[in-house]
């Protein structure tokens, strides 16, 4: 929930679809998600009638700001159901629809892009900041269960648009559409997928590709410094919400430590990894851990975490930032109870992330951040 309305939802009517789940979510923490999808689908449902009703009168901008709450309630009723779960195929087929179609009608800067990879592609939004010539650009990556409309949301590519920085918003392999169209599942080997990515931008006159830039939100935490340590092209790297040894916080998980992502946990997982069982999962996963990597990195990093991160512990920020001993710029940020920003990657209150990394990352390509 707080997903969502750091992503645009309006408090009124996330009162009206959540109020009736009140009782089910008492019951456990995994009751009532089907009743979740029910209200949450049923909203977005009645706003993309609405915005049909402001399309047929011509008012094209309120029909795509209607669309997007739309999508983004499609999204997260989808996301929170177990993989199979009846409705959620058709639910996330809505959810891309009214995406693509605010994006038109809204004249949204979010150019839909697909990079080749593997015999099929990895699906992005580039959001191209002004200029005659080639700009800086970030690449934009997910964690375990967020999708690139959710990075969009996050409004990290608008902060940066306005510092005169690119942004290319992507699914990679376990993640949002790769993942659920295309059946590309993770790898603990970020820079198979990446290299593609930075390969893609090569070829684009509107990109300084000495200026290419990384950064991941929560998994991402894990994936941004194992692609940076062995893809030199990267210029940068930023985490938002440090992921050191992904590997360890599955036995934590597996011990009841501290708090799963989403319901179905387990099932989530092996799904994104294409494992057949635990066993299978624990060994494609074991190799998640920067441990021994991250003295390959050469160039700036950024390290932020919230103080009081209850999915992965503010420990794993001090171990990542600790082992980037040849980064010549690598900075920790934590966020404390002074500003908000405390839980994981910020979910509280994400605009003290999103401008720190934003101004960060246009301070570090030479950018100005006013």
């Amino acid at each position: 929930m707080d997903i969502a309305i750091e992503s645009g939802a309006q408090i009124g009517e996330i009162d009206e679809m959540c109020r009736p789940l009140r009782d089910a979510a008492a019951r456990g923490e995994d009751a009532g998600t089907g009743e979740f999808l029910k209200h949450w689908v049923a909203m977005a449902d009645k706003l993309v009638d609405l915005a049909a009703e402001d399309e047929a009168k011509g008012r094209a901008f309120s029909a795509g700001k209607k669309l997007q709450r739309a999508s983004l309630y499609y999204i997260t009723a989808e996301r929170m159901q177990g993989h199979g779960h009846p409705g959620r195929q058709a639910t996330y087929a809505k959810a891309r629809e009214a995406f693509d179609r605010a994006m038109r009608l809204g004249r949204e800067n979010a150019e839909r892009v697909e990079i080749p990879y593997e015999g099929g592609m990895i699906p992005g939004l580039l959001t191209r900041a002004e200029g005659d010539g080639p700009t800086p650009i970030l690449v934009y990556v997910n964690g375990l269960d967020s999708c690139k409309e959710l990075l969009y949301w996050s409004g990290l590519p608008q902060a940066l648009l306005r510092r005169g920085v690119s942004t290319l918003c992507i699914d990679q392999p376990g993640s949002g559409e790769s993942l659920r169209l295309s059946g590309l599942h993770a790898t603990h080997e970020s820079e198979r997928w990446a290299s593609k990515v930075v390969d893609w931008l090569e070829t684009r006159p509107d990109v300084d590709p000495k200026r290419i830039g990384l950064a991941g939100i929560s998994l991402g935490g894990y994936y941004t410094p194992r692609t940076v340590a062995f893809e030199p092209r990267f210029a940068l790297g930023a985490v938002w919400g440090a992921n050191h040894n992904w590997a360890e916080v599955q036995q934590k998980r597996l011990a009841r430590e501290g708090e799963n992502p989403v319901p179905h946990y387990w099932a989530h997982v092996h799904w994104v990894f294409g494992a057949k069982d635990m066993d299978d999962f624990l060994e494609k996963s074991k190799g998640m851990t920067l441990d021994g990597v991250l003295d390959r990195i050469r160039v700036p990093f950024l390290v932020t975490h919230g103080e009081r991160d209850r999915q992965i512990g503010l420990e794993y920020a001090h171990q990542t930032y600790d082992q980037l001993i040849n980064s010549p710029k690598r900075e920790l940020k934590i966020f404390t109870d002074r500003e908000g920003g405390v839980e994981h990657v910020g979910v509280d209150n994400m605009s003290f992330g999103r401008d720190f990394i934003a101004d960060w990352i246009a301070e570090t390509f030479g950018e100005k951040t006013a």
